[in-house]
């Protein structure tokens, strides 16, 4: 728990667990489902992957939810990530470079996403590098996800050709092998309070 009143809760999700329930019995235990025993009134607004963890908000009660469902559709929430890739990933004097690729499901593959310029919807994540390792041959980067879709860092980090490492999904059998999880984190979310409109921002430093 990072952060708690009667509108608003803000949690840090480990790597592994899901946000909401999934199909099957072996699939109830999520993030949501351990908030509402404490909190009844917990539900959810946004969502990491499974394999994502990192700070995750979910609102006490409908109202509360109405506001923070609005603000993210009017993307008026700015989320941060850090991720290692594969191979050096440098943007200009660490400024923030663009990724402006759509992203649809690849239907036959689902939940698999991949990036269709004729049909997909509008995706962009900025991005910038924070350090190379050459030893291993890895980038360290912060992510800025502009719109919101799903596997979204994930398909435009495979599609620029420097997968995530550990990523079951989208990386090859070698980035698989090179981490024993997902290396993305949910490193900081910035919003407006959804009762009383204050600004608010909440981190959490990545394991790795």
């Amino acid at each position: 728990m990072l952060y708690v009143d009667d509108a608003l809760l803000v949690l840090d999700k480990p790597a592994g667990l899901l946000s909401v329930p999934g199909l099957g019995a072996d699939k109830q235990d999520c993030l949501s489902a351990r908030a509402q025993r404490q909190y009844p009134d917990a539900l959810i607004v946004h969502r990491l992957d499974m394999a994502t963890s990192g700070v995750m908000v979910l609102a006490r009660g409908v109202v509360a939810q109405r506001n923070l469902n609005q603000a993210f559709a009017d993307r008026c929430v700015s989320k941060r990530y850090i991720a290692i890739v594969d191979g050096q990933l440098a943007s200009s004097n660490q400024d923030w470079a663009v990724i402006d690729l759509p992203i649809r499901v690849d239907w036959p593959n689902r939940p698999l996403r991949i990036v269709d310029h004729d049909n997909g919807k509008i995706s962009v994540t900025r991005w910038r590098s924070l350090s190379y390792n050459k030893m291993e041959g890895t980038s360290r980067l912060e992510l800025e996800p502009v719109t919101g879709r799903s596997h979204q860092l994930r398909v435009h980090l495979q599609a620029l050709g420097h997968t995530i490492l550990g990523d079951a999904l989208y990386g090859s059998p070698r980035t698989q092998a090179m981490a024993s999880r997902l290396m993305l984190h949910a490193s900081s979310i910035e919003l407006s309070h959804p009762v009383t409109g204050e600004t608010m921002r909440f981190a959490s430093s990545a394991s790795f």
